[in-house]
Formats: structure tokens, sequence, C-alpha cells
């Protein structure tokens, strides 16, 4: 992936075809600015999702790739094709929007033949496309009816075999699955997944929806304020964020006040703690902060000799069906003091073979490889 100087360098493997290249993109409306200098290099095939909250830019720059809103400044390459200036209809892509734009007057059927037939293709033609998309979407008994006498996520369908009625070379995803309720949504989800693997479409999702994009795309971009702040698959985003935002942004984390006392471990009230991957470059006394996964947080077999390891108490257990999730307190630092909690996942199993309940102390562990560090802000 090609990232400019604004972005964190990313270190995922490139060796696939470079299908669709953006460069130095930015975007203003007024005098703010909803892009800032993007660059972004997606392979041929490729399922990517832009992820981040609202506002960081994810639509804006769908809506560029498509030519629905022109960039400022930049360029993008579809194919080595420069698209950057072409209107919607000399671009080779197909959309899906959040609230499906289908044509209520229209029968199903006519909706999905409605890009063939601006196309002037032969009625034989477009009624056998129309019928091979309703197959492959599962609804091939619907052609007839509208809109309103399907269901959601039957709409989304066909809103998704109109998109690859042409056959595009590109497939833009704005939110498909947002309006729907979180049962259909899990099914829908797989369905696209599916379909997007067994036709090979290149494939951009824009979501907010955090499990969407780690199980859906083969990367994430993770967007915030105009930038990009991490490229990687849901392993390398979730496992080793680049950023505290990306840390907080994607799954749960504690956040911990910390300072480095030298190369490679860092102090945490009255524990010094070692960490593998290092201290990011962060000179002895500076502080910072100490991230570690809920899920990471060691119990079992945990004595005085375990590296990392300190007293801590329980001051609440909820029950979350698979799992508990405590939140603890580390006993004898000043983090005591001062009302510092850390959150930490304790399975069925542990929960019952040690005895975990509300006011229990016991010693807990950060495994080295899991704790990173982060600027403190």
């Amino acid at each position: 992936m090609t990232m400019t100087t604004m972005n964190p360098p990313q270190t995922d493997d490139l060796s696939g075809a470079g299908y669709l290249r953006i460069e130095n993109l930015s975007k203003m409306f007024g005098v703010f600015a909803a892009l800032k200098s993007i660059s972004l290099e997606i392979r041929e095939g490729e399922f990517v999702c832009f992820l981040g909250p609202s506002g960081c830019g994810k639509t804006t720059l769908l809506r560029a790739i498509a030519g629905l809103d022109i960039q400022t400044n930049g360029s993008i390459f579809q194919a080595g094709r420069d698209i950057s200036r072409l209107p919607p209809s000399e671009r080779d892509f197909g959309i899906v929007f959040q609230s499906y734009a289908l044509f209520p007057n229209l029968t199903v059927s006519k909706n999905i033949a409605y890009g063939l037939e601006s196309r002037r293709m032969p009625r034989a033609a477009i009624a056998a496309r129309v019928m091979e998309l309703l197959q492959l979407v599962g609804l091939p008994d619907s052609g007839e009816k509208y809109p309103s006498q399907l269901s959601g996520g039957q709409q989304q369908r066909v809103a998704l075999a109109r998109a690859l009625a042409t056959s595009p070379g590109l497939l833009l995803l704005d939110e498909p699955l947002s309006a729907l309720d979180a049962r259909v949504r899990v099914h829908l989800r797989h369905e696209i997944k599916h379909l997007q693997r067994r036709l090979g479409i290149t494939t951009i999702m824009v979501t907010h929806d955090q499990e969407e994009a780690l199980t859906m795309a083969d990367r994430i971009v993770v967007m915030n304020h105009g930038v990009i702040e991490q490229v990687g698959t849901a392993t390398e985003i979730y496992r080793d964020p680049a950023s505290a935002f990306v840390a907080d942004f994607i799954g749960t984390m504690n956040f911990l006040p910390g300072v480095v006392t030298r190369p490679g471990r860092v102090a945490f009230g009255g524990v010094e703690l070692d960490c593998a991957g290092g201290v990011n470059g962060f000179a002895a006394g500076t502080p910072v902060t100490i991230a570690v996964r809920p899920e990471d947080v060691s119990i079992r077999n945990i004595d005085g000799s375990k590296s990392n390891s300190f007293a801590a108490q329980i001051l609440e257990m909820e029950f979350l069906g698979s799992f508990y999730r405590g939140t603890l307190i580390a006993a004898g630092t000043p983090a005591d003091a001062a009302g510092e909690t850390l959150t930490a996942d304790f399975s069925i199993n542990a929960v019952r073979d040690l005895g975990l309940a509300d006011g229990m102390s016991l010693s807990i562990a950060f495994p080295p490889d899991c704790i990173r560090v982060f600027e403190r802000q």
C-alpha cells in the first residue's frame, strides 16, 4: 500500500496487482478539510473496508472514487486508467447505498434491468442476465414483486443484484447493512462476502461497524479526521494497532498511565513492566499510555516470579454470557488512590475454577508481547 508521510507506514504485502490507486487525494468543503492527502492502493479482487467514526472521511473517499464528489486535489487510477475527473457515468463501478435506492414503481426485475436497458442491450440478453442475478442473490421467484413487498434484507439483495448487473470492475458498498436488524445483518454480511469471493470483484465497503469490518474485509482502512490511521488485515489491526486511536476504536482496550523507565520497560504505579514490543523510541522518564486488551490479562498460575505480575482486587464482575468482564484495581500502587481501574475478561471455566467474585484479591499479569505503548495525550 502506498502511503503519504501524513499516514503511518505500513508493512503489509503489496505483491498483488494494484487495481485501484489513490494518490495524494484531498477534499475541501469550504475551509473544512474532509480528506487530507490520502494515498492508498487496492489490489484486484480484494475486499477492503473503510472503517471509522462519523465524520472521519470514509464516505467522502468512497464518493470521490465514484465521482459523486470530485476531489479538490489528487488522482485516482482504476486498472491503470486515470478516472480522476470523469463523471460517474464514465467510471466502471456498481454501487449499493444504505437506503437501497430502489425504484418503488418498478418490479424487482425492472430495477435490476435498469442499467442494462440504459445500455440498449437486447431484451433476451437482459432477461437472461436478470434471471441469472436473481438466482445469484437467492431471489429467483421475486422478479415480479415490487420493493414494498420485500423485507429489508431482500431489498438489499435486489440493490446488490442491480449494482452487479453491468458486470462492473469495482463494487462500492456505502454502509449497506446499517438499516437492517442485527440478525439479518449478520446473515447478509456472510452472504455478501461469499458472493464477493465467488465473483472475484474488487470491493470497497464503508462501515462504522467494527465487527462488520473484522469479519468481512481482506484489509481494513481505519480513518480518523480525514487521514488514514492504519491499513492492515483484521488480525494486524486488532493485535498491533498503530495508534491509540486505532487501539481504542477497534475492540476494547485498557489505557493505563505509565512512565518509560529504560529501553523496553515501563512503570505502571509501583510495577515495572517488560514490553516485548518496545517503547516506540520514547526516552526514559517520558510519560506514556500503556495499552492492554482485557482478554490478555492473565490470572492463572501467577506467582511472584512471573514477569509483569502484580496484585489486584476485583471491584465488580459482569456476566456477559460466554464470559465475565471484571473491573479491577491494582493493589498498593498510586493507581489505587487515584481510582485507576482496568478491565479483564474471565472465561466461565476460570471463574468456576478460581472462585472469582466481587471483592476478591488475586494476582494478575500482563504478558510482555501483549503490551502496547503510546504517547500520553
